[in-house]
């Protein structure tokens, strides 16, 4: 009897802990980077986090979200340098996240360490925080949120089995919900939100690979995301909050050649010498990026208008 009032206490006391799970709040002028591999990189192809998270913040907060996804990133910033080691590639992170100076930051690492073996995993978990600190930094208030990797797909042959790997995953979003503990972040449980681990193949695969995302994968993230803040996205039909979407997506590209650069080493590298009066031209994205960051916001208020007019 005991044993059985005993589970019934702890069964309420974690749907209570379930309910007291504080909901992330964005606040007025936030400035929201985006950090990690190819994952978050590939998003600003589609547009779907930036616009529903965009929404789900509500009519009265203005934001500006800037990508700093960089394909095959890894904590250490082994994608970010280019001649250097990962010292150099953090940085140039170093220095993005002191000229944007975030208030909030959005990190989704770790897709990658299933198949590099999680005997690494206390490597990479001190280069996460490690990478926090550099954050931390330039921006001491910043507000972090950590995302576990979504699961992998297995899509059938000739693509191999991924049942391996996705159990990989999941030990390592269990370490990801630890160390967002340790670090007072946010922690956004992708990997379950999107029905963690499945040997079946998916009816309406989300994935071209069983790795990288689509666009139906990015819309569903987007969703879960905003789930997993604790936020809740305004019911619009696609068709209303397309033009958001494609003025994020015009945005991120603009932003994305401001700080990513053509031939950047010919303007700011070892060639400078040959282009390096260029380098002047690339200050002048900054106006065209905040003029669409304000068209994001009045199209938001008027997608948010709409809405209270749906029946």
């Amino acid at each position: 009897m005991k044993r059985l009032l005993a589970g019934i206490i702890a069964l309420f006391s974690g749907l209570a802990s379930l309910k007291a799970a504080p909901t992330f709040e964005f606040q007025d002028h936030d400035r929201v980077i985006l950090l990690g591999g190819t994952l978050v990189e590939r998003e600003q192809k589609y547009g779907f986090l930036e616009s529903a998270l965009t929404l789900a913040a509500g009519e009265s907060k203005h934001l500006s979200f800037r990508n700093l996804g960089w394909s095959g990133d890894t904590v250490f910033g082994h994608a970010r340098s280019y001649f250097g080691p990962p010292k150099e590639g953090l940085e140039r992170l170093s220095r993005h996240v002191e000229q944007i100076k975030p208030t909030v930051l959005i990190a989704c690492y770790g897709a990658d360490l299933p198949f590099e073996g999680l005997i690494k995993m206390p490597e990479f978990i001190s280069g996460y925080r490690e990478m926090l600190d550099l954050v931390r930094a330039k921006s001491p208030k910043v507000r972090v949120i950590i995302i576990a990797p979504p699961p992998l797909e297995n899509l059938g042959a000739p693509l191999p089995d991924l049942t391996a790997a996705n159990k990989k995953m999941e030990a390592v979003r269990n370490a990801l919900k630890e160390f967002a503990g340790k670090q007072a972040a946010t922690f956004v449980d992708s990997y379950e939100l999107m029905g963690g681990a499945s040997k079946q193949r998916p009816e309406h695969p989300l994935t071209d690979n069983g790795i990288h995302y689509g666009e139906a994968g990015y819309r569903a993230w987007a969703s879960k995301i905003v789930e997993g803040l604790g936020l809740t996205a305004p019911k619009l039909p696609p068709a209303a909050v397309d033009p958001l979407r494609q003025t994020v997506i015009k945005k991120d590209q603009l932003f994305f050649n401001r700080w990513r650069p053509a031939n950047e080493t010919y303007l700011y590298g070892f060639r400078k010498h040959e282009q390096g009066q260029n380098a002047a031209e690339i200050e002048r994205f900054d106006p065209l990026v905040t003029a669409e960051d304000d068209k994001i916001h009045e199209q938001k208020v008027a997608a948010l208008e709409a809405a209270k007019r749906l029946p």
